[in-house]
């Protein structure tokens, strides 16, 4: 997983952020995984229902591209094959379609939004929320919320490459913002987000 982080250092500014921040970079790309084989999709917009998303929701987003230099590198596809098992034992067998989000929060208004839209689902079935890095950074602080009730947790993702696995049909969640351990000083947090969904990608036409 190491030779993926390079690209967490250019990572393109978010310009769809309705919030008006400057805080978030980011990437995407689609996948196909079936039967363990996982095969790259052409780029399509990211979209969400506002049902899911109230912020940022009901419209196309498009991204830049997944660096190429991930397709040739084993851990990626790896990665993927192994969070299609995980959503496998979570739903049964079923061909997954995944979108990839590398993430940058960084502190460059004051604070930094890792949820800007606050407590969500994302309207798949699996989430995986992978920590990169921490630089210099206060809060960020992981919510999870029983999506029938107000039972919780609340933690903070702090060891490089921890995964956080969440069932989409059965929790909300959100990250509290980060800010810097010293004023003025750089920071930031590194995500991986890589959501999978039964039945295909989510997009306008209903799917």
């Amino acid at each position: 997983m190491q030779a993926l982080q390079p690209a967490w250092e250019t990572l393109p500014p978010d310009a769809h952020l309705r919030d008006g921040g400057r805080y978030r970079r980011r990437r995407h790309g689609c996948f196909v995984v079936d039967d363990g084989r996982v095969e790259a999709a052409p780029p399509r917009a990211h979209w969400q229902p506002v049902a899911y998303n109230a912020l940022h929701g009901g419209f196309e987003r498009w991204f830049e591209p997944l660096p190429a230099e991930w397709a040739s590198a084993p851990a990626w596809p790896a990665l993927l094959a192994a969070l299609a098992g995980v959503a496998t034992r979570l739903r049964g067998e079923r061909r997954w379609y995944v979108e990839a989000h590398p993430f940058r929060i960084d502190t460059t208004d004051g604070i930094g939004r890792p949820t800007p839209e606050g407590a969500h689902r994302d309207g798949v079935d699996l989430v995986a929320v992978i920590l990169v890095a921490r630089h210099a950074v206060l809060g960020g602080e992981t919510r999870v919320f029983d999506a029938a009730g107000a039972q919780g947790v609340r933690f903070t993702l702090a060891q490089p490459w921890s995964v956080l696995l969440l069932d989409d049909e059965r929790v909300i969640h959100e990250s509290t913002p980060i800010r810097p351990r010293q004023a003025g000083a750089p920071a930031w947090r590194d995500t991986l987000v890589v959501t999978l969904r039964r039945g295909g990608f989510q997009g306008p036409d209903g799917g």
